[in-house]
């Protein structure tokens, strides 16, 4: 019997590992190497591939927007693979940072749905992954001047401590209908701030981020793994939520607040 207990040790201390990453976020901590720009360059990156995926493949229903991920015709997977191929052979430090942000949003929201297209059929991103991992964000997903590229490090190395700015959380999309939803126009270096607004107030007013129950503010989990990025405490985020939301303002919240989060894959 204690033979037993040791063998299984090593397995339930990693589904402790799981469960502790599905309610956590890794923290916002540079890269150094992606922080440098070419703001004297006035190129534009290429981004009509990915727009003609999202075209044909974003659906809207009510609040969400729904990629049709069984649809995808072996011609468009190619296409998908040729505009990551060409996003992944640039140098984006060659650009300026407007052409940057757009370039690390798309490239992460394509990856995402070419991961999910290359595993699919599958109920859940995080099903996804190596051996006892929550999801693909740990895996190597694109090479870039010579660097491996995971989703985390787009997010949590590039994005988030380069740009610091909160709407970052509802432009990439983690493929699941808790999640800010896919935008259906391709981001680019001109639309950036008109989208990214958007997308906030697309996503505070619908019943993805919140909910009130009796006496019980559901809100989504983001604002808790993220909390940091929104201001912290609670009163703080409600204030952040208030600033995209119609209507009846959040701030000055006295019940209880609950944070809830749908892993279902966002597919019609």
């Amino acid at each position: 019997m204690q033979q037993v207990r040791v063998l299984l040790l090593p397995f339930i201390l990693g589904l402790l590992v799981i469960a502790n990453h599905a309610h956590a976020a890794p923290k916002s901590k540079l890269w150094p190497m992606w922080n440098k720009s070419d703001d004297a360059n006035l190129a534009k990156i290429d981004h009509q591939d990915w727009q003609t995926i999202l075209t044909k493949y974003v659906v809207k229903r009510d609040y969400n927007n729904l990629f049709r991920y069984a649809d995808v015709s072996d011609e468009d997977k190619a296409l998908l693979e040729k505009y990551l191929s060409n996003l992944t052979q640039m140098d984006p430090r060659d650009y300026s940072r407007s052409e940057q942000f757009a370039y690390w949003i798309n490239l992460y929201n394509a990856l995402t749905v070419k991961v999910i297209l290359d595993e699919y059929p599958v109920k859940s991103i995080t099903k996804l992954g190596g051996f006892m991992s929550f999801g693909p964000w740990d895996e190597d997903v694109a090479v870039i001047n010579g660097e491996d590229i995971t989703l985390n490090d787009i997010e949590h190395r590039i994005l988030r401590p380069i740009w610091k700015d909160p709407r970052i959380h509802y432009a990439v999309n983690c493929a699941s209908l808790g999640c800010p939803n896919l935008s259906d126009e391709a981001y680019d270096g001109e639309n950036m701030e008109k989208l990214l607004t958007e997308a906030a107030r697309q996503f505070t007013n619908s019943p993805k981020c919140l909910l009130i129950s009796d006496n019980t503010l559901i809100i989504s989990s983001i604002y808790d793994w993220y909390a940091s990025d929104f201001g912290d405490d609670e009163q703080a985020i409600l204030r952040e939520i208030d600033k995209y939301r119609d209507g009846k303002k959040l701030e000055g919240w006295s019940g209880k607040i609950k944070y809830e989060y749908d892993w279902s894959l966002n597919q019609p």
